[in-house]
């Protein structure tokens, strides 16, 4: 059983260079929240059908970030083959610099490519164009994951600048190009520049935060299956007054097998999906009401705990859905509907095992001898993080000088795939899973956005960690 704990007692004193880091954090926070938004503004998304000149530009902005601190021996743009093929995934951004004097090396992970916006009319303030309200910093990529980005260089700017730019530990900095693209080329990134990622220690900044005065460490994370979804009845469409009542439109048939795939609580129906047990924090319902923005009287689905349900439990959502707007809608039997599924798996199942249980269910329970195809599939891997090592401690401890509090260690009900590909490549290497993100952050959402002191604890967090590191032998 996994054990996801509540805050603890402190247990060790703080970090001889907390106040002068702390300074140096407050002192750059105007810089680096100008170096953020200068991110945002840029459209980064590697979906197809996006402009890959924003991707590429935007790699360029953070490349040029990383150059100017002064501490890489090399700082690159590169690119690898997706899968089997000849074409190349969205550009990353590359960085090293070697350890000294026996110190270990730790591996920086953040993407700088983001979601769609989706309907800019959804949106307070226009998604590229960085908007501070309060307390917060709003636009597609504010939180996630641009605000990762700048918490890896803001922390190296505050370590430089304390420590001096002659420090012994060894930096590694991969700032992926197309996370949200479902990191397609991210295998034969790895094996092409394993020499430049290989490290002791991995902080994947790409999480979220407990609250906004209490910060987390993630280390559960469920895996998902992403497909689409083609369920087609007739060979064109027909009049819906002349055949309806007899013909099977494919509306009705994928309405009637994607109700299948749940009970009616609303838990997951599909045979051979598993779920995880844990010990869990206390999270109330009101909590998820509020958080997730219920409508007054709606209420939650499945059985269990809600932090079962959200971490250690399957979940299956359709994401979209091709058809006839309402405006465009005739009076005719529709032939074929196309839907876009991402099922989110335990932790505990391999992505391969849960699509099988789900490509079957849909194939067994097509109604009306509908024909159903299932196609552009992705798979990732669920993951849980192994506690007892030095750089989990080490983490915690920073999370405790730079929030004052102690971390609570979480799930996430979302999903990392690539972490059980850095852990295929890296065995030996400790995986540290942080964010800048907390509950009101809207990740993919409208009004996305970035609480500024979660932003700047976080910066501090990383640089207590890298200054922690750089003592170690």
């Amino acid at each position: 059983m996994t054990e996801i704990a509540p805050p603890s007692a402190a247990g060790t004193q703080p970090h001889p260079a907390l106040d002068a880091l702390r300074e140096a954090v407050q002192a750059g926070l105007p810089t680096s929240i100008a170096d953020l938004s200068r991110l945002v503004r840029i459209p980064s998304v590697s979906w197809d059908g996006f402009d890959p000149a924003n991707v590429q530009a935007s790699a360029d902005a953070v490349k040029a970030l990383l150059d100017d601190l002064g501490v890489f021996d090399v700082v690159e743009i590169a690119r690898a083959p997706i899968g089997d093929t000849d074409v190349l995934g969205q550009p990353a951004v590359l960085a090293r610099r070697a350890a000294r004097n026996g110190r270990p090396t730790i591996l920086l992970y953040a993407h700088h490519d983001v979601q769609p916006p989706g309907n800019n009319d959804d949106w307070d303030s226009s998604p590229f164009e960085p908007t501070v309200r309060g307390d917060r910093l709003y636009g597609r990529g504010a939180a996630d994951d641009k605000a990762g980005v700048m918490a890896h260089v803001a922390s190296i700017r505050a370590l430089a600048s304390t420590l001096g730019p002659d420090f012994d530990l060894g930096l590694s900095v991969f700032i992926e190009g197309e996370e949200e693209w479902g990191s397609r080329s991210f295998v034969n990134f790895l094996e092409q520049n394993h020499e430049k990622l290989e490290a002791d220690a991995i902080v994947v900044a790409d999480s979220d935060n407990w609250d906004t005065e209490t910060p987390a460490l993630t280390i559960a994370l469920r895996g998902n299956v992403t497909f689409k979804l083609t369920v087609s009845t007739l060979e064109h469409a027909s009049h819906s007054g002349m055949f309806g009542g007899a013909a099977p439109d494919g509306m009705f048939a994928t309405i009637r097998l994607l109700d299948t795939l749940w009970n009616v609580d609303g838990s997951v129906a599909v045979a051979g999906l598993t779920s995880h047990e844990a010990d869990l924090p206390e999270y109330p319902e009101e909590r998820l009401h509020r958080e997730a923005a219920f409508l007054d009287g709606v209420q939650s689905l499945g059985t269990g705990s809600v932090l079962s349900r959200l971490w250690m439990q399957p979940a299956i959502t359709v994401t979209g859905i091709d058809a006839p707007t309402v405006v465009n809608a005739s009076n005719t039997l529709i032939p074929t509907v196309t839907v876009r599924v991402s099922a989110r798996i335990a932790p505990g199942q391999s992505a391969e095992d849960a699509f099988q249980a789900l490509q079957s269910h849909l194939i067994e329970h097509a109604p009306f001898g509908a024909h159903v195809e299932i196609w552009d599939v992705d798979r990732g891997n669920p993951f849980l993080v192994d506690t007892s090592g030095w750089a989990v401690a080490d983490a915690k401890d920073a999370m405790r000088d730079a929030w004052g509090i102690e971390a609570v260690e979480t799930g996430i009900g979302g999903s990392i795939p690539f972490i059980s590909d850095l852990v295929a490549r890296f065995p030996q290497a400790q995986i540290l899973v942080t964010g800048v993100e907390d509950p009101d952050s809207r990740a993919h959402s409208p009004n996305e956005s970035l609480h500024l002191g979660v932003f700047s604890r976080a910066i501090l967090t990383e640089a207590v960690l890298l200054a922690k590191l750089n003592d170690r032998a």
